[in-house]
This record gives structure tokens, sequence and C-alpha cells, in this order.
């Protein structure tokens, strides 16, 4: 019989590795939380008519990437692609949206795509998404974040932010309308993908990564040229305040990203870091959302980051923390009032001593066996019960890694004395 293993796109993340994750998670949440973003958590399951309406019935997302099936009451139900149209759900059922919110969440999220690195079709991201506020210091304000997001990791200088606008629903039906007729002439010399897309969504052709198609965008119209005189100063005064608070960024007019329920300002962090699989994070404002899901008309902004993407990115970069010891104390015990003694003492120092990583030797073994594992742990001190420790009520510690580049002799203290020399020993 064969052994069953993940499905393709869906990985393990290894004991290995989930500290980094953990990092990351740390250090964002923490960061969410000073800018007064409240963390929320959805299902991952949700009607699939969500996804249609919020995403985009012609986008890549609805048509090509999502796992959608048929519940035991026939309900067609769909593995979340994405957080937002979720997150808006959540906002509007549950009464959110009567004030300024802003929200953030973390998750698994799906999408059926060809499995490369850091793309994955069962993949984490990171969303943050403010309600309530129409003006431009909102979109200031979650680029900022980002931002100081990369300081805080250590790649700031390996990540650059590029800003567009792609108007309000009027300017971007015009555009549309001059982009459609100007490839319509060169409809040969695009890629099968963009052939597909001129009538579907012709807009998403701009990011289209073929070449050949590229260089026919060259002569395209340009967006900024049939902005809408709102959508136009709101961009304007978006980077005076990104210039007054010293934000770089560059100018992207084919950056329109790829859900459908985007308007005004968009935006991405990219990298040269990780080969073809630039974009760090994404996002932009959408102010039609919540009403197109159910809601009253309630503008918002928000953006999303894949954990993968910036795992890896940290790794490229040597910015992730050093690994660290999977145990700061091993037990050791040989006997079986040992071991009663030894298990007792373990569960009283966890009690003492919060935080302290206390290892228990499980299963027997010979000394030089356990002793082993100890020193695999990492720990720096083994404690050590026998027969002798149990008759005099002391416990042995050996120390086993160097401190100030001596190695300390192994000792003897009493049973009673034993929290009052970890706290010395260890610092804690």
């Amino acid at each position: 019989m064969s052994n069953i293993r993940a499905i393709r796109g869906m990985n393990d993340i290894l004991p290995d590795v989930t500290p980094s994750w953990q990092y990351v998670e740390t250090v964002i949440g923490s960061l969410m939380a000073s800018y007064g973003y409240s963390e929320m958590r959805m299902p991952i399951v949700e009607q699939t008519d969500l996804f249609r309406r919020g995403v985009g019935e012609t986008t890549d997302i609805v048509e090509k990437e999502m796992y959608t099936f048929l519940d035991r009451n026939e309900e067609s139900l769909t593995l979340r692609p994405e957080g937002t149209a979720g997150c808006v759900r959540a906002a509007i059922q549950h009464g959110l949206l009567n004030t300024v919110q802003r929200l953030w969440y973390t998750g698994a999220m799906f999408r059926y795509e060809r499995p490369q690195k850091g793309r994955q079709r069962q993949f984490h991201q990171v969303g943050a998404e403010a309600f309530g506020v129409a003006s431009p210091d909102m979109d200031a304000e979650v680029i900022l974040l980002t931002a100081r997001l990369w300081r805080e990791l250590g790649i700031a200088e390996d990540v650059q932010l590029q800003l567009n606008s792609i108007g309000n629903a009027e300017s971007r039906n015009a555009y549309r309308d001059a982009l459609v007729a100007y490839l319509r002439e060169r409809v040969d010399a695009l890629d099968e993908d963009s052939q597909r897309r001129l009538d579907s969504n012709p807009l998403r052709i701009l990011d289209s990564k073929n070449q050949e198609t590229q260089a026919v965008l060259d002569g395209a119209p340009s967006l900024v040229d049939f902005l809408d005189e709102e959508s136009a100063a709101d961009f304007s005064r978006l980077r005076e305040l990104l210039d007054a608070a010293g934000v770089a960024y560059s100018l992207n007019p084919r950056l329109v990203r790829g859900l459908d329920y985007y308007n005004k300002t968009v935006f991405e962090w990219v990298t040269d870091r990780l080969g073809a699989q630039g974009t760090v994070c994404g996002g932009g404002r959408y102010d039609g959302l919540v009403e197109q899901l159910g809601g009253k008309s309630v503008p918002g902004v928000g953006f999303a980051m894949g954990i993968e993407r910036l795992v890896l990115l940290l790794e490229e970069c040597g910015q992730l923390p050093p690994a660290e010891a999977s145990a700061d104390v091993y037990v050791v015990s040989f006997g079986d009032s040992a071991q009663t003694a030894a298990l007792a003492a373990a569960e009283q120092l966890r009690d003492a001593l919060p935080g302290l990583r206390i290892v228990q030797h499980n299963g027997g073994g010979s000394f030089k066996s356990q002793m082993k594992k100890a020193d695999k742990s990492g720990a720096r001190l083994a404690l050590i019960w026998g027969d002798d420790e149990v008759a005099a009520n002391t416990v042995s510690i050996k120390p086993l890694r160097e401190q100030n580049n001596e190695r300390v002799g192994q000792q003897s203290v009493a049973r009673a004395e034993l929290e009052q020399t970890l706290r010395a020993l260890l610092a804690v």
C-alpha cells in the first residue's frame, strides 16, 4: 500500500521553519496593534457568491483558481482565495461598520495555481482593512504601516513601492474603451491569454508578463490621462503625504491589481530578490465593495501579503533570527523513584519559572544515551536524578555549554535550592 502524501501545492510547515513564521507573525501582530488595528478571524469556507460578487466574475481567481464544491445541501461553497471579501462580509453581518474600523487577519487561503517557489495552492496571508474614511490620509496610513514593517524586519532596502490610481468606475470605463480600441488593431501581437481578456477584463492585460504584449502596450493610452478630477486630486494628495513622510515610491501606470473591487489608489511592494515572484505586498482602495456585498456605502482601503513569500525574502536577505535551542533545561533520571522525583520537580519548576523551557527525558535509557539527547536538545543545563540524589533530596546540575568561554563543572544542590540556583545560572 502506497504512502499518503500531502496534496500538491499544499505543504507541511515543519518544526525547523515554524520559528521563522512565529517571528514574522509576532512582529506583524505588535505592529498592527500599534496602529490601532484589531484582529478578527473568519471562516476558511464561504458561499461561492461572495467571491463572484466581490472579487469579480471575470478575474483569474474566480474563472480558474477557486476551490469550489457543493456541500450536502447542494449549496456552492468555496475555500477562500483571499481575505478582503470575507472580512467585508463579516463586518457587514456583525454591524461593525457604523464607525471607523481598522481590522486585520491572518490565515490560509487557497488558489489552484501552478506551484512554484513562494506560490502554493494553500498559502497564508496577512491582511489589513480600514473602513469609514474616504480621504487619502487613510491610504497613506496603510502604506506607512507596511513601510514600517519592512524597517522592523530589516528589509526596507530590498523592497520598492509602486503606486497607481485606476480612478472611479466612469474613468475606468472610458479608459477601457480606449485601450480595447488600441489593442484590437494589434490583436495578433498579443499573447493568447491577453486575447481572451480583451473582451472580459482588458485592464488585466496591462499586468501581462509576456514580453511581446508588453511591447504592444508601450504605445497604448495611459490610464492617468483618463482619471476623473476627484481621483487625480486624491492621488496627488497621497503622494504629498508619502513625500512628507519620506517614503520613496515609483509610479507604475500599468499597475491595476487582479481583483475587480479596487478603485482609485492601488499599490504594490515589489522586490528583485525572489525571481519572477516579485510582489511581496499589494493593496489599494475599494470604496464600492461594502455596498456591492449588501451593506451601506462605506469606503475601504487595505492590503495583503503572503507569509511564505515574506519568510523567503527574509531568508534571502539574511534577516531571519538565528535558530533557538529547543530547551533551556533537560531533565535526566535513572530508576522509577528518580523518575517520579524528576517529573514532580520539573512541574514545580514550570510553576516557579514560567517561560523556562524544560524538556523531560522519557522512555529510559543509559546515562550516556540520555546525556547525548540532552546535549542534542541545545539545553544549557542537564538536571540529573538517580538513587543517590533521591536519597539525599538533592539534584545534580551539569552545564552543557560553555559560559564566558569556560565549561563550569557539575554541582550538587539541595532540592530546596534548585529554583534559586537555576535563576542564578540562567539569569531568569
